[in-house]
């Protein structure tokens, strides 16, 4: 469960108050998440979403997410949308911790993604690049490229604890993947974490997007390999090619993808891997037995990764030149 800061009843009625939302119904805490908490918040006048930012999120990079939404909600994008209070603010503070309400979405997200939602992903992936662009804040990757090695640093001399292969692995991995990123590619703004849970569905229609904490600048493309990593594997960590062809499809037929952004996908997938690899090992050594939030096991991006390791080229993901 991902609540860290408890907020009393009372306290929270007041704060509210200041954002003219009515009175306060009922609140319940959403289990779902890592990085921050985050309340369901029933009021006189809707229903909302108040998070508040625990101490791994920069302070500095809640402008750029918050005016993110913003922009995107603005350009057709369906996300959650920051409430302002009466003097204009979306953050404020409360119970030690800068805090905003959004809006809420209706939907689901998929625990067993088809390939019919692979499809519409696709689509949405790419309008939401389309909207980014333009967008007036910048915000670096801090868990691209340059930020791998750092990480793993951090702790390459416990991977024993997690498989003895681990660190070899690693290793290798990022100085193929120093050697051989493209740098020449389209770039904008990206979700860098769009996982079946950050994805909304009525039925079979895409309802939104949430949680752009971890958006920035980084390659678009890149955006489209973490999805391949997030949605396209089945239980038994086989890669479904039928939804990375749908995934694929959808978000060519938006936003064309580039002959040099075909070409790199393999490398592009290779990275998510290994980024996702890289920060579930640093969790799953880091996290406390009694902590709230249950650990993500990075064997499961051990086994992505020897798959991308063996792919020759994008039509392996399933990808189909236009006749």
């Amino acid at each position: 469960m991902a609540v860290y800061t408890e907020v009393g009843d009372e306290e929270l009625a007041h704060f509210i108050e200041r954002y003219r939302l009515g009175d306060l119904l009922s609140c319940k805490g959403i289990a779902e998440g890592v990085e921050n908490t985050n309340y369901l918040v029933h009021t006189t006048k809707g229903t909302f979403i108040l998070t508040i930012y625990e101490k791994r999120v920069d302070p500095n990079d809640l402008p750029f997410f918050l005016g993110l939404m913003e922009h995107l909600s603005a350009r057709g994008v369906t996300c959650p949308l920051p409430v302002r209070d009466v003097s204009g603010r979306v953050l404020n503070e409360l119970a030690g911790r800068h805090a905003a309400f959004v809006t809420f979405l209706e939907g689901m997200w998929p625990k067993r993604p088809k390939v019919e939602h692979c499809l519409e992903l696709g689509k949405a992936l790419a309008l939401m690049h389309i909207a980014g662009e333009n967008f007036s804040l910048r915000r670096d990757n801090a868990l691209g490229l340059r930020g791998w090695r750092p990480l793993f640093d951090k702790f390459s001399a416990r991977t024993d604890e997690i498989s003895g292969e681990l660190g070899q692995l690693v290793e290798r991995e990022l100085s193929f993947l120093e050697a051989s990123w493209p740098t020449d590619l389209p770039q904008g703004v990206i979700h860098a974490d769009l996982f079946p849970d950050n994805v909304f569905f009525i039925g079979k229609k895409l309802s939104g997007l949430i949680d752009f904490y971890f958006a920035c600048n980084d390659a678009l493309a890149y955006d489209i390999a973490v999805c391949l990593n997030a949605w396209c594997f089945e239980a038994n960590f086989q890669f479904n090619a039928t939804k990375g062809r749908a995934l694929l499809r959808g978000y060519n037929s938006v936003r064309q993808l580039s002959s040099k952004e075909l070409e790199a996908m393999p490398t592009l997938a290779r990275g998510a891997a290994t980024r996702f690899l890289l920060t579930r090992s640093y969790d799953w050594l880091n996290t406390p037995d009694d902590a709230l939030v249950a650990r993500k096991d990075p064997i499961d991006y051990v086994r992505r990764l020897r798959f991308h390791q063996s792919v020759e080229s994008v039509g392996d993901y399933g990808y189909e030149q236009a006749r």
